[in-house]
């Protein structure tokens, strides 16, 4: 049995130094413009999740969702997300797809993260990912707005949806297109 552990015990430590070893030589390939292999994604998105389940706080936004708070968030995220997440017109943002991994057209494809996860996303930024931290550049209140917003960008209130089409001249997402499916990306 003892033997049996410590062979466990090496097998694994000699893989880990394998991989590592595979990294410091240059072998792991680093280009941002092709696609991480599915492990990497998978592994990444894991993580990411695992964190916010450990770090952020799981608390009911404050910010109640009212008309005029979805138009300021609209406002918010036109001048803060759209360039790196894709406008409100529907137009996709280059430069997101630039980013290693690219940013998520978060209009073509809204979060279906809780509002907790989203705010935190916002106000901590995405290490590795080109997502910046917020938290010095916005209130907590405009935050929680834009959380409030893309959890609730499928199913707005007929005023803001006439607001929407009104000042960006197309119809805001339904959750009725028929889009393919975006894999997961943070």
């Amino acid at each position: 049995m003892g033997k049996f552990i410590l062979g466990v015990i090496v097998t694994i430590s000699v893989t880990i130094l394998g991989f590592l070893g595979a990294a410091m030589l240059g072998q792991i390939p680093t280009a941002a413009n092709v696609p991480p292999p599915q492990w990497e994604v998978h592994f990444a998105n894991s993580a990411m999740d695992a964190s916010m389940e450990h770090h952020a706080p799981h608390i009911n936004n404050p910010v109640p969702p009212t008309d005029q708070n979805f138009e300021d968030a609209m406002k918010i995220y036109t001048m803060n997300c759209a360039l790196c997440h894709g406008g409100l017109d529907r137009k996709p943002a280059n430069l997101g797809t630039s980013f290693y991994p690219p940013a998520p057209n978060l209009v073509a494809h809204p979060p279906d993260d809780p509002e907790w996860h989203t705010f935190f996303t916002i106000r901590t930024g995405v290490r590795y990912t080109g997502m910046p931290a917020w938290d010095k550049n916005l209130s907590e209140q405009d935050m929680w707005k834009l959380a409030g917003f893309l959890s609730h960008m499928q199913k707005l209130p007929p005023a803001v949806q006439e607001f929407w089409k009104t000042s960006f001249g197309v119809e805001p997402p339904t959750g009725e297109e028929e889009e393919k499916p975006s894999p997961k990306q943070k």
